[in-house]
């Protein structure tokens, strides 16, 4: 049978010899540990959801497990950990236009247009433009959006989530005209006329005006988003940003056995919301996590959001700024520091990312282990990197290097992109990376985050350029930024990130080892099982 077609079965073991009653026994396997000596094993154990034992074939005699499984030969890890994802936004995009590689406003306008013939929505959500792959990188103007949607909102979402193009009449709707302003955005303008381009927090204004999706919908859209991790091998994620009763939501669908996912949540920057938390206190089980606060230093590269400390190369007079002034973001950091909650802040550019390590080391000078983390770290000031160290993580998305690959150079120049995406400088300075994709801005699939962060160039394009391999990652420390480096920097290496006796029996059987074979096959790697706990979640049958 070929490997890839592997069926798991369970046999009831009735070998000679066994002594202690367990749950399950893999054996016949290339089982990629990811301990501290990076051993490797053939035969595990699993009792109660855990690892009980990890060796080799002698094992297969000291147990009488109730389930066995023979791998075949076939690579088995610890299930994979994205360490920044936006699991809600993931299953609540069925409910959107997907505007994803659309390459002309008209094109982008055919999508809506069969969405809602489809839905006849009452006002119109979509997601996933991006203008940097149109031939005319100019943000688009809602000139034709307006002569299509006369009467009916739309709001559509840039794929970064940090801009929105939307119509007449939803700036009608949310009170918009040429002489609105707003701090910490951008309404932008063309000749004095509104675009219906809004960046950052100028997006806020239109958000009043979008009907929250209900909880039968949310409900939906996180099953589904659970459905969609384990068919790629994720057993936890890091929800980057969501609010408290999103957090209630996912922790009552947990305890109801309805949402098995693990989710390292990070709260979102509001203060009613961090305020709840410090007074109750950190939440966790087995399955949540929350002691974190997500905040925004910055907007985004794609849309010039990042805030830089020279100009844009691109757009000269326009560096952007950060979204959060300078002393609100040290009084947050101190509070959080008092209270041993962790700091996870969006940092894009390097004016951002400057700002973010002076108030990190300003105020974590005392702490220990506090492993506050940078998200995204994603244009650093050559001076900068030595201001990382070990008490701040870098937890970045190795396929947002190559995805922007195409146009970084233009915002950033040939100088200033020596900064950028610079994995291996982060790893030498902070000793430990996360890793993740931010889906759905990002393909959430894995095996392009370990492409990324070892080739270094666009998937399914053998003859693309690679992208500064100075800062490409081995595979053994990108395997690390989807597993235990992950876990630990959400604290929890002491219970997954690893296949080790007392861990969660947390792991995923792949049909090709991903470690060995030639780095353009890592692509075509597929899930062959994702178990959780020691339980099938999702199994390749075909």
């Amino acid at each position: 049978m070929n490997k890839s077609y592997l069926i798991l079965y369970f046999v009831l073991c009735t070998a000679i010899g066994c002594t202690e009653r367990v749950d399950l026994l893999v054996h016949n396997a290339k089982i990629y540990t990811v301990n501290e000596s990076f051993d490797k094993a053939s035969v595990f154990v699993v009792k109660d959801g855990k690892f009980v034992a990890v060796g080799g074939e002698e094992l297969i005699k000291k147990y009488k497990p109730a389930n066995t499984v023979d791998a075949r030969g076939l690579a088995i890890f610890p299930g994979f950990i994205d360490a920044h994802g936006h699991l809600l936004s993931l299953g609540l995009n069925q409910f959107k236009a997907d505007l994803t590689n659309v390459n002309s406003i008209d094109q982008l306008i055919e999508r809506v247009k069969k969405h809602q013939d489809k839905y006849n929505q009452k006002i119109i959500i979509g997601r996933g433009w991006d203008q940097n792959q149109w031939g005319d990188k100019s943000f688009p103007e809602n000139q034709k959006l307006n002569a299509a949607f006369p009467d009916v909102a739309v709001v559509l979402e840039r794929i970064d989530g940090h801009a929105f193009l939307v119509n007449q009449k939803a700036l009608e709707m949310a009170g918009i005209d040429k002489d609105t302003q707003v701090e910490g955005g951008q309404i932008v303008k063309q000749k004095g006329k509104l675009t219906g381009i809004l960046l950052d927090k100028a997006m806020a204004l239109v958000f009043k005006i979008i009907p929250e999706f209900s909880k039968e919908d949310k409900i939906k859209a996180l099953l589904k988003a659970q459905e969609i991790c384990f068919e790629n091998g994720l057993t936890t994620i890091g929800e980057g940003g969501i609010s408290k009763k999103d957090i209630y939501l996912i922790d009552s669908l947990q305890r109801k056995d309805l949402l098995k996912l693990r989710v390292y949540a990070m709260i979102e920057n509001d203060p009613h919301a961090i305020n709840h938390f410090i007074r109750e206190g950190k939440l966790k089980t087995d399955l949540l996590n929350v002691r974190s606060v997500k905040v925004f230093a910055d907007g985004a590269l794609g849309s010039r959001g990042a805030a830089l400390i020279e100009d844009y190369s691109d757009k000269k007079g326009h560096k952007s700024s950060l979204l959060i002034p300078k002393d609100s973001l040290i009084r947050l950091a101190n509070l959080l520091a008092e209270k041993s909650f962790q700091m996870n802040t969006h940092a894009v550019g390097d004016a951002a990312n400057r700002g973010v390590l002076e108030v990190y080391n300003q105020v974590l000078g005392f702490k220990e282990d506090p492993r506050w983390r940078i998200e995204q770290a994603q244009v650093i000031a050559v001076q900068d990197f030595p201001r990382f160290n070990t008490k701040i993580i870098p937890s970045i998305q190795p396929t947002r290097a190559t995805s922007d690959m195409g146009w970084a150079i233009d915002r950033l120049g040939k100088e200033r992109i020596k900064g950028a995406y610079a994995y291996k400088d982060l790893l030498d300075w902070s000793g430990a990376l996360a890793l993740g994709t931010d889906f759905p801005v990002e393909d959430i699939n894995p095996f392009e985050t370990f492409y990324a962060a070892v080739a270094r160039k666009l998937p399914n394009d053998k003859l693309s350029a690679t992208f500064q391999p100075e800062n490409s990652l081995t595979r053994y420390e990108t395997l690390l930024g989807m597993t235990r480096w992950a876990a630990y920097a959400n604290f929890e290496e002491n219970e997954k990130g690893s296949i080790e006796v007392g861990k969660f029996a947390d792991f995923v059987i792949l049909d090709q080892d991903i470690m060995k074979i030639n780095i353009q096959s890592v692509l075509q790697t597929r899930i062959v099982a994702t178990i959780l706990n020691g339980k099938i979640v999702f199994s390749n049958r075909l």
